[in-house]
């Protein structure tokens, strides 16, 4: 396999792991941004070619109908807008992609333009968008809406939040900007543009107040695990992260994909699809799988921290099921319910949410060497671009688990040719190779 692949680090602004022995001198050490902007440069000395910053703007109550667990756990909250720590790390780094989710039902779609615009100028040229249309009723509260819109609805609007961005993003041309001395004029307004844009949800004047962001637009991704996000993704994005489970479900994904690319009249080559996954590295095998089993080990704070964490991601409290009965039938229908079903079928819920994480496309557990061997395989088989890490089992990041992928696992993906050995260019999209 001769092909370097792609490589990102899926990330929540949010306490690190304050209870192990690898936590940080204190429990707050995260909110001042230095815990992530270290992250950043140690992914940038690794080659990785982006952070990507999650996003959610409420505090869950799904699970019991309480905050308490919430609280106790972590799993959504307290947490830190992403976008000013996208711009701290690009200050301390020089060619790292910094991807940051913004969600096209609460922001408005000019502000998102104009924000994703100036932090491309920040950053010289490193920014990327992820797409996201949210999915809880307690986040659009915080904005006036009493309930989340349908979900197909949300990717009706969102195809158009898109289009309405990208026309913003093209209302300067690439040469509006001229500094001409003589005659004293630093913009010619014939190239900068108003866009009128009426669409059935959003309208929009025009043009942005910024100058043409560097790389013209940000690098799109977005994560379409569903028919509509799928479409969404086909239609639109330049990265899609996914985590179908095992390489059979990853081909099937990534062939669907390209087919809907192509039926768009887009290139699929001009999108590049990463799978999640949250390698597990030890010295040998068996050093690793013992790693993997306290990572994944179930003692009674890890099932209510996971059933809250599951109950957060949607509208469903997980905390009305027996645990040792399969999911029931009769609940309202969502991707995340359909994924657990499927992958649960036969099993009672505790044993679904033991073991692995169902966020993770591979179980990657063993020595750099071993892993790298399986990642060859897979991906030889399924012909993907690459994997966006992450930090499984309990979700909470540490430096002994970063050090583990970045100084363990990376440099064997180096060796063959998999991982780049330096940055080729300053801009994330000509680094992720966009054709």
């Amino acid at each position: 396999m001769a092909k370097r692949l792609q490589y990102g680090w899926f990330v929540n602004y949010m306490p690190t792991a304050w209870k192990t022995p690898w936590a940080p001198t204190s429990p707050e050490d995260w909110t001042d941004g230095k815990f992530y902007v270290r992250m950043g440069q140690m992914l940038e000395s690794a080659g990785v070619d982006f952070i990507m910053l999650e996003d959610s703007v409420t505090v869950p109550d799904t699970f019991g109908g309480s905050m308490e667990l919430e609280m106790k756990y972590t799993t959504r909250s307290p947490k830190g807008d992403p976008l000013p720590l996208a711009a701290a790390i690009g200050a301390a780094t020089k060619n790292l992609g910094l991807v940051v989710t913004m969600s096209t039902t609460l922001y408005p779609p000019w502000m998102l333009a104009r924000t994703l615009s100036t932090l491309d100028h920040l950053t010289r040229g490193r920014v990327g968008w992820n797409i996201v249309t949210s999915t809880e009723d307690r986040a659009v509260q915080n904005f006036g809406m009493d309930t989340i819109f349908e979900h197909d609805h949300r990717y009706e609007r969102a195809h158009e939040f898109v289009d309405l961005v990208k026309q913003l993003w093209d209302s300067w041309e690439p040469d509006a900007l001229v500094m001409d001395k003589e005659t004293g004029t630093y913009v010619d307004h014939t190239k900068v543009h108003p866009i009128d844009f009426e669409g059935e949800y959003f309208r929009s004047r025009g043009p942005l107040n910024t100058l043409r962001m560097p790389q013209g637009r940000p690098v799109i991704a977005q994560a379409g695990m569903s028919n509509a996000g799928r479409d969404l993704a086909a239609a639109h994005a330049d990265v899609i992260v996914s985590a179908p489970k095992g390489k059979e479900s990853m081909k099937e994904y990534r062939d669907d994909i390209r087919a809907r690319m192509e039926k768009l009249g887009r290139d699929p080559d001009s999108c590049k699809i990463l799978y999640m996954v949250t390698p597990v590295v030890g010295e040998t095998v068996e050093e690793a799988r013992e790693k993997h089993r306290r990572m994944y080990e179930l003692d009674p704070d890890a099932i209510m921290r996971k059933l809250a964490l599951m109950s957060s991601g949607g509208n469903t409290d997980w905390a009305q099921f027996d645990l040792d009965a399969p999911i029931p039938d009769d609940l309202p229908d969502s991707s995340m319910l359909a994924e657990y079903r499927r992958v649960g079928a036969g099993r009672t819920l505790r044993q679904i949410i033991s073991g692995s994480s169902q966020s993770e496309s591979l179980t990657l557990v063993g020595t750099p060497e071993t892993i790298v061997d399986e990642i060859e395989e897979v991906m030889d088989y399924v012909g993907g671009d690459g994997f966006l890490w992450f930090a499984g089992g309990g979700g909470l990041i540490t430096r002994h688990y970063l050090s583990d992928v970045l100084d363990g696992l990376m440099p064997e993906l180096k060796r063959r040719g998999l991982a780049r050995d330096k940055y080729e260019h300053q801009m994330l999209k000509d680094n992720l190779a966009l054709t």
